[in-house]
């Protein structure tokens, strides 16, 4: 399997949650940017908008749901490994409102590293990961805060 580059590996990942996420497409959800630690995409306002006139907060951790699925989802792509990623438990905090087009930043958590992530998916054939997502806000202020711990589960056994 040719290793394709960060970028071209984060657009092919979008499209692909585009066509196979029906609620990603509504959104509107676009690649925002990728350097294989942190990964950001982007949505209007238009179709994510609430009766207030700002940010639906379901869209928001929508949003960093996705962000922090991709982030992992893109990690395991990058070295060949056929899982299925999904959440394993999170905590969502909303701080301020978002009155336009708003993006999610994810990175794995301080106390997270690819390094364990992997060697405990090769031994057990799933492992657990920490990532830390955010809508940014005004200023260094965070709008909305997504701590997630995302498991990934081995379809097939890779070969070793």
């Amino acid at each position: 399997m040719e290793k394709l580059d960060p970028h071209t590996a984060a657009l092919a990942l979008v499209t692909f949650i585009q066509e196979n996420i029906p609620l990603a497409h509504t959104m509107g959800l676009e690649l925002g940017s990728y350097d294989s630690e942190r990964l950001v995409l982007n949505c209007p306002l238009a179709p994510n908008v609430n009766d207030k006139g700002c940010a639906f907060g379901g869209s928001l951790t929508s949003l960093m749901t996705l962000t922090g699925w991709g982030l992992v989802e893109l990690a395991l792509r990058q070295r060949g490994e056929d899982c299925d990623v999904y959440v394993g438990e999170s905590t969502v905090r909303y701080l301020d409102p978002v009155w336009g087009d708003f993006q999610a930043e994810a990175q794995l958590a301080e106390d997270a590293n690819w390094e364990t992530f992997f060697t405990t998916l090769s031994s057990r054939k799933r492992a657990r990961i920490a990532v830390r997502c955010q809508v940014p806000g005004e200023g260094s202020k965070p709008a909305a805060t997504l701590e997630a711990q995302f498991v990934a589960k081995r379809r097939t056994a890779a070969a070793e």
